[in-house]
């Protein structure tokens, strides 16, 4: 899953893509380096980022969607608000990916549902503006695993067929380094649920405290970190980065198959 930020002030790569037809072209190259999901978002989910109103996300979004449409890619809108759903989907997105979990805005599990597209529900502590401010859990991995449970079970009750539904363990959102890495050493949990998980780590700050590399520079520890989250089980890799990612995937897939490439 390639990601396409159509923002002013996303963490890695804000402003860069402010502009529809740099976001498009940006994305065309995503799809021919390999990603077969682009990501789509107008508002981002930083540490500390302030909120879009719905007019804004549309106008950054929709002609983005509608141009990616052509890539043969599946198009995800990165949203939290039915509206902005609503919209990507009419102009050919695919996938709904809401980092609220379906508690930003109780119409979007209704729409998911009506649409029948594919979605994903991630774990997030508090608001993009707050998550940050001081995490504390009695054990990270049991309460996010908890947390996916009780959405999981939402989003079906609200007539979202289960095999739809994708599980995202928020990596960085509301965790301290300590608890990013408990989560992937203990990634496996997650994956028993029984849904496919989806591992966003791409150039998040953790890596950076850890490998003291600014965003654009954390490639190959984003790759280490997903070659971790593979072999624990993860199915769908959202990343800046795709041809290193695709590199680091592919040895270790082949690496844990039996039969070799």
């Amino acid at each position: 899953m390639g990601v396409v930020n159509v923002t002013p002030d996303s963490f890695s790569d804000g402003g860069q893509y402010l502009d529809p037809q740099a976001a498009v072209e940006h994305g065309e190259l995503l799809v021919e380096q390999g990603a077969q999901m682009l990501d789509v978002g107008g508002e981002s989910t930083r540490p500390g980022a302030d909120a879009v109103p719905v007019d804004e996300e549309l106008r950054r979004v929709l002609p983005v969607v509608e141009a990616l449409t052509s890539t043969g890619a599946t198009i995800s809108i990165d949203t939290s608000k039915a509206v902005v759903a609503a919209a990507a989907l009419d102009a050919g997105a695919g996938y709904v990916n809401d980092v609220t979990a379906f508690r930003g805005d109780p119409g979007l599990a209704g729409l998911v549902a009506e649409r029948g597209v594919d979605c994903c529900v991630m774990h997030m502590l508090g608001t993009p503006r707050t998550m940050q401010d001081d995490p504390r859990y009695d054990d990270v991995v049991s309460e996010v695993k908890a947390f996916l449970e009780e959405r999981l079970a939402f989003a079906v009750a609200e007539g979202i067929a289960e095999e739809r539904v994708m599980l995202d363990p928020g990596i960085g959102f509301g965790k301290t380094v300590a608890h990013n890495l408990e989560l992937i050493r203990r990634l496996d949990e997650i994956v028993a649920i029984g849904r496919p998980v989806v591992f966003g780590v791409s150039r998040k700050s953790f890596l950076g405290k850890i490998t003291g590399r600014e965003p654009g520079d954390r490639g190959v520890a984003t790759a280490a970190a997903n070659v971790l989250a593979l072999e624990r089980g993860a199915s769908v890799f959202r990343v800046h980065d795709v041809p290193e990612t695709l590199d680091a995937l592919a040895v270790a897939a082949a690496t844990l198959r039996a039969d070799g490439p």
